[in-house]
């Protein structure tokens, strides 16, 4: 169910409407057989529009939205009547949705905001009647301008998660774990890797009703930026994290390798990822004693902020948030 209920990126076909022609009309009345021109100009085709919703958190309610046409806009008339506009579609979509070109890969709408519209697609120009070319040399013009098409073309939606905090490490490196004990989320947990499929999003209590929000991103693996494992649909959400928590295990072979590693491949996929503020987090610190603490911690760079913790005892979670909070202020000022 969890595979199947998120979904972060969609392939649709997109059309929106074409412009309506304008009227070649010239009005009659009972006194005056050639009264002129009065043909009106066609209607503006429809625009496919995307709205920001806070309450979408996946694309999955257009996995079956394959074809997206919007209304074409109405031929003018006589009496310099305007053609109707066509009907605008408006998609809504889940704060962080970029909308691409599927054959060019250009970005072509970014929603960042609750109730922010972009018009993606712009509907086609209806075509000026007759009555607008009119002139004292050519007071009875026989043309009018045909609407404008529309923009067409298969689109990509893509969901990149927006979160304060995203969760870094290897699989079963005890992320899913973290986030049930700081937040009310409660990720799928177990002794294997790949248990964490999709992003988790959970808020973060902190001290007189502040909070801030942390993502449980599927974990990563060595070659990830090439494809493997989950590849690059776990990497793409962490562009939208201004911090970093690398999650290393207490156990682990060689700390310094694991948090080489996974920096490596940040870098291989987007070399703007090192510009983020990185904090390491030891996990499972509860079978560690002072002695190999400091031994550790002696392996670890000494320019990037680290905190001891333990999920099941609780040790250190206090200042794992205080240190989250600070880093984030810090970055935001």
């Amino acid at each position: 169910m969890e595979k199947s209920n998120f979904v972060d990126q969609i392939r649709i076909f997109c059309r929106s409407g074409h412009g309506g022609a304008g009227s070649k009309h010239f009005m009659r009345t009972k006194f005056n057989a050639m009264a002129g021109p009065d043909g009106g100009d066609g209607g503006r085709g429809g625009h496919i529009i995307l709205r920001g919703s806070k309450h979408l958190w996946t694309l999955l309610h257009l996995r079956y939205y394959k074809n997206v046409l919007a209304e074409n806009g109405e031929a003018g008339s006589g009496n310099n009547c305007t053609g109707r506009f066509g009907k605008d579609i408006i998609i809504e979509v889940p704060l962080g949705t970029i909308a691409r070109d599927e054959e060019t890969g250009k970005k072509e709408a970014e929603i960042l905001e609750d109730g922010q519209e972009i018009v993606w697609l712009k509907g086609g120009r209806g075509g000026l009647g007759n009555a607008n070319f009119a002139t004292p040399t050519n007071q009875a013009p026989e043309h009018a301008q045909p609407g404008l098409p529309g923009v067409e073309g298969w689109k990509v939606l893509e969901l990149k998660v927006l979160a304060d905090v995203g969760l870094v490490g290897f699989p079963n490196a005890g992320k899913s774990t973290l986030l049930s004990v700081i937040t009310a989320a409660r990720p799928k947990i177990a002794d294997y890797a790949f248990t964490t499929l999709t992003p988790q999003l959970g808020m973060v209590e902190y001290r007189n009703g502040r909070s801030f929000c942390v993502a449980d991103l599927p974990g990563i693996i060595e070659g990830a930026a090439e494809g493997k494992g989950l590849g690059h649909r776990f990497l793409r959400h962490i562009e939208r994290n201004p911090v970093l928590l690398f999650l290393i295990p207490a156990d682990s072979k060689d700390h310094r390798e694991e948090f080489r590693i996974l920096v490596t491949e940040l870098e291989k996929y987007n070399p703007e990822l090192l510009h983020k503020q990185f904090i390491i987090a030891i996990s499972k610190s509860d079978m560690l004693d002072q002695e190999l603490k400091e031994a550790v911690a002696k392996e670890l760079p000494p320019n990037i902020p680290h905190v001891f913790i333990s999920s099941v005892t609780q040790q250190g979670i206090t200042e794992l948030k205080d240190l989250l909070w600070k880093v984030l202020n810090e970055k935001t000022s």
